[in-house]
């Protein structure tokens, strides 16, 4: 599903070179539940601009499902992070004068899919997504935190990615809330969904099957997480 190879990014400032990553390698396969873990200015959220495609590495080559991303153009690169990628950010980035309906299918707004199939596929992703029913036409000011989250995440499932990328998911959320939405990734991880997470807090991490931790701009471990059981770290 996900392959890197030897990634190297050098931001250039002037005269001044910083190397952010030094020679990443690493393979994800379909279904797998990976969080990558570092502190500040380790490398991990350059990484995780590369595996979004939001940004290409200075050197390396980055596969997603079988394409080469780190060779795209702009515009190559725009369709992929549409089709192939599904986004959770730290901000939860959603319309508040909307309904929770309207704003899992704003994905859908340019596309040629009928409303009745978008608004059916909104209520699946929500479902999905462990959102109560009742929740689906209040707007987000009318959520608590953790149910907003579960509205981004419904998001981010509307197009049926190749991989859900979430940064920092649980950043903005108190440790009961967090809980809350990490048995939510838990539970799409679950029904097969390829999920990769960014974090800086190891009790966030340890809720993944896989641990990459970065450090220096390097992987400093890649190990299996033998504590891994759905839902073993809601108490």
């Amino acid at each position: 599903m996900i392959e890197c190879k030897n990634l190297v990014k050098v931001y250039k400032n002037g005269d001044v070179e910083t190397t952010a990553l030094k020679g990443v390698s690493f393979k994800i396969e379909k279904g797998e539940f990976v969080s990558i873990i570092g502190p500040s200015g380790s490398g991990k959220s350059t990484l995780m601009h590369i595996l979004g495609a939001l940004d290409t590495p200075t050197s390396g080559e980055y596969f997603l499902d079988g394409h080469e991303v780190s060779k795209l153009s702009d515009d190559e690169l725009s369709e992929m992070r549409r089709n192939k990628i599904g986004f959770v950010f730290q901000a939860f980035n959603l319309l508040p004068r909307a309904t929770v309906l309207r704003n899992v299918m704003l994905p859908l707004l340019f596309t040629d899919i009928p409303m009745k199939e978008r608004e059916a596929r909104a209520r699946e992703a929500l479902k999905n997504s462990s959102l109560d029913e009742s929740k689906f036409y209040n707007h987000s000011n009318q959520l608590s935190g953790g149910q907003i989250q579960r509205v981004a995440i419904a998001r981010a499932l509307i197009n049926d990615p190749a991989i859900i990328l979430a940064d920092e998911p649980t950043g903005n959320l108190d440790t009961k809330t967090s809980h809350i939405v990490m048995e939510a990734f838990q539970e799409l991880h679950k029904r097969g969904h390829t999920i990769v997470l960014i974090t800086h807090e190891p009790e966030i991490a340890e809720y993944a099957e896989r641990i990459i931790s970065v450090r220096d701009g390097v992987i400093e471990k890649d190990v299996k997480n033998n504590n891994y059981k759905y839902g073993a770290r809601s108490n």
